[in-house]
């Protein structure tokens, strides 16, 4: 047994339906404006020709239903509601007819954004890391197996603050499909079981202050939620 001089952090895990067992949290990647319609509200241009991505750590994960401090350092948080999927098996250098095979589960996230931060290092041609891998910022619902969704397309994926419809999209809008990401993302990472990769998030996005409430869903999986708490 390896000692450490100081104790490991634990693994978080998300709960999926109809098993017992946890799935475990590792690496987290995101793509970055996988919607034509947010690409344009975000005043940038959708890259088309392949996806781009961002990470964020584990220390980031946080479990629907919980309450999220507003954070650090910031002065305009934001939500983006997104499609989640968990890698099952092992996929390096697959094409997107293989790529399925990989994806064990889907399920409802948030990717929660220091938006002033992220735009302030994208001005300077900064990496996002401020603005995106913040403690707290990958919330994750608990997840469905991806035989029992069936094919990604028509499903509506919305989010509503304090009650009030702010995102409202289909899942076909997204720019690169589901098995065109793990593909893609295969190229340059040896993709294993415990890797989330969060697709990206509709038109939509906006602020959010302590004493919000955040809900949203995707058709065929369950809802998510955060509250914003007050900042520590």
């Amino acid at each position: 047994m390896t000692d450490f001089l100081f104790e490991p952090p634990a693994t978080p895990g998300v709960p999926v339906a109809g098993e017992a067992a946890l799935y475990p949290v590792g690496r987290i990647f995101c793509v970055g404006r996988n919607y034509a319609a947010h690409a344009a509200e975000m005043g940038v241009e959708a890259d088309r020709e392949a996806p781009f991505y961002f990470t964020k750590s584990p220390s980031a994960f946080l479990a629907s239903g919980a309450t999220l401090p507003y954070p650090p350092g910031t002065e305009n948080l934001h939500y983006e509601m997104e499609l989640a999927l968990a890698i099952g098996a092992p996929a390096f250098r697959v094409s997107a007819a293989d790529a399925p095979a990989a994806i064990y589960a889907y399920g409802c996230a948030l990717d929660m954004t220091r938006r002033d931060l992220q735009l302030k290092a994208r001005e300077k041609q900064r990496p996002w890391d401020l603005g995106k891998d913040v403690e707290g910022s990958a919330v994750f619902a608990p997840m469905t197996r991806a035989a029992e969704l069936g094919e990604i397309g028509p499903q509506r994926i919305h989010l509503s603050v304090n009650g009030e419809i702010r995102q409202d999209a289909r899942l076909s809008d997204l720019i690169h499909s589901v098995p065109e990401i793990v593909a893609d993302l295969s190229k340059f990472y040896h993709l294993r079981p415990g890797d989330l990769i969060m697709t990206g998030t509709p038109a939509g996005v906006g602020p959010v202050e302590p004493g919000d409430r955040i809900e949203g869903g995707v058709d065929g999986l369950a809802p998510i939620s955060l509250a914003i708490g007050p900042a520590e």
